[in-house]
């Protein structure tokens, strides 16, 4: 049958739906498909391996396939027989994923173990017969490649890229920047944003963004490698497209002359260079899944490399936006929860607050109170002993001289209530006497002083009030002493007057 006048009613029910498939995941119009199909013995997904990685004839693979392919379900034959030739089903059953494993590159920088001299000098028999078996074996890894996979024991020693190229092993990060700078240098200047980190790094923030993880592997060493970055990686339409913010897509890309590229290409089973890889989280599998979701292997070009991306990313992201619109739902509930949380936190701290200073009020309160009772009752106490001292000192006061003393002075005091008392005083009594006299006098003045009194403990009285003569004028001071005579003379006037607390500081 021709491909160009074809006619898909003479294609029966189970090509009918093999056409739809494919069609269905490549977008390649059914006149293209249907050529492709017929060598693929109309197996979808060796014709699906064939579009997206390229054609090569594999007669016993084909075979096996064709074998092993299960007939659709019945109804799915039955819903195309009903709608007709030209609309087939859009679920189809989709090509095997695998899943993109974490890759951290082994620290360069541990420290060989070098065994003593004597252990050295023992073993190194071995150790050449070691080297000679080692080499001989990795003769055979250029025409077999496959052996490295199958004795992955005996592809230690070959794997890191430093051992073939002599590159300087650096942490991912700077490593990522010596690519970069080397790409610009071998390419020139582009607009393609490489992330600027290690392949572990790119994979988790994909996973923890949902974003398309864009794997690009090169060989310097390989043909193709120049033609695919001029003509299809740096691209206008391969930089618009993974530019492009609506995609999501994190470019990382690598030189297998790279240790850390070198296990991405190994862990990502690379077969042919160059080659690049579209990993992404798919919920439908696990929670936690990325998975290898597009392989690109080999020279492509730009048009066929950003159609297999684009199909693969259309394909994916009514799951994503469906994860990320849970993830958003998830966080704004979070957020609100926290917002609660800390209006309760605030609440709460300012409720203790409150509490606090309630307390530290009530308590300075009661010291307040506490305090003034206290020196209530120190005032009571010293005013009780101040009346003590009154009756006990005027007690001890010497009654005034007769008339018959010559030896005598007649002072004449007034008192702050404006009385004035006349009184004789001995020439030979001491000032202190003056100032008792006028302190006690009003006891004095009682009809009894009881002689029981005794001088209060603990207690020393001090006189509020001083005796001023007022011409001149001068300050008789208890604390300067004298005797009357020797102070005042013969007769004098006195004026009592109080000591406020203003003159004590002067």
């Amino acid at each position: 049958m021709s491909s160009q006048d074809f006619d898909p009613g003479q294609l029966n029910e189970n090509q009918q739906l093999a056409l739809g498939t494919y069609t269905a995941v490549t977008n390649q119009e059914p006149s293209a498909a249907i050529p492709l199909l017929q060598r693929s013995e109309w197996n979808v997904e060796i014709a699906i391996a064939k579009f997206f990685d390229g054609e090569a004839p594999d007669p016993v693979a084909e075979a096996r396939a064709s074998l092993q392919a299960s007939p659709p379900p019945q109804s799915m034959r039955r819903e195309t027989l009903l709608n007709g030739s030209s609309s087939y089903p859009r679920s189809p059953r989709s090509p095997p994923r695998e899943p993109a494993p974490r890759i951290v590159p082994q620290p360069e920088s541990q420290q060989t173990y070098k065994p003593p001299f004597l252990l050295a000098v023992l073993f190194t028999p071995f150790s050449i017969l070691y080297r000679v078996f080692s080499s001989s074996l990795s003769l055979f890894r250029y025409p077999f490649p496959f052996l490295p996979r199958l004795l992955p024991s005996l592809s230690n020693g070959a794997s890191p890229a430093r051992s073939r190229t002599g590159r300087r092993a650096l942490n991912p990060r700077d490593t990522a920047a010596r690519f970069s700078r080397e790409f610009e240098e071998e390419y020139g200047s582009h607009d393609l944003h490489f992330f600027e980190g290690g392949y572990a790094q790119a994979y988790d923030l994909a996973k923890k963004e949902l974003k398309f993880l864009l794997v690009v592997l090169i060989s310097p060493e390989h043909d193709d490698t120049s033609t695919f970055v001029r003509e299809t990686l740096i691209s206008q339409d391969a930089i618009a497209f993974i530019n492009d913010p609506q995609n999501k897509i994190i470019l990382w890309a690598g030189s297998v002359q790279d240790s850390e590229a070198y296990q991405v290409s190994t862990a990502l089973n690379c077969s042919k260079f160059p080659f690049a890889a579209l990993v992404v989280h798919t919920p439908q599998d696990s929670s936690t899944t990325m998975t290898t979701i597009a392989r690109i292997a080999g020279l492509q070009p730009a048009s066929g490399f950003v159609a297999k991306l684009r199909t693969a990313i259309n394909q994916h992201s009514q799951a994503l936006d469906r994860v990320r619109a849970e993830r958003s739902e998830q966080q704004a509930t979070r957020n609100l929860r926290e917002e609660q949380n800390s209006a309760y936190e605030r609440s709460l701290a300012l409720d203790r607050e409150r509490a606090r200073q309630r307390r530290e009020a009530e308590a300075a309160q009661r010291r307040a109170e506490q305090e003034a009772k206290a020196k209530a009752e120190a005032e009571e106490r010293e005013a009780q002993k101040a009346e003590q001292w009154k009756l006990w000192r005027a007690h001890s006061i010497p009654k005034e001289p007769g008339p018959n003393v010559r030896d005598v002075t007649r002072i004449s005091i007034r008192l702050t209530t404006g009385e004035r008392v006349i009184r004789k005083f001995s020439e030979d009594a001491e000032v202190e006497e003056l100032y008792a006299f006028v302190e006690c006098y009003d006891v004095l003045q009682s009809a009894e002083i009881p002689s029981t009194v005794t001088e209060p403990t603990e207690y020393k009285h001090t006189y509020n009030f001083r005796l001023v003569s007022p011409m001149p004028r001068m300050v008789y001071d208890v604390e300067a002493g004298g005797t009357v005579g020797s102070k005042v003379g013969r007769s004098g006037n006195l004026i009592v007057e109080p000591i406020s607390d203003e003159d004590d500081e002067e």
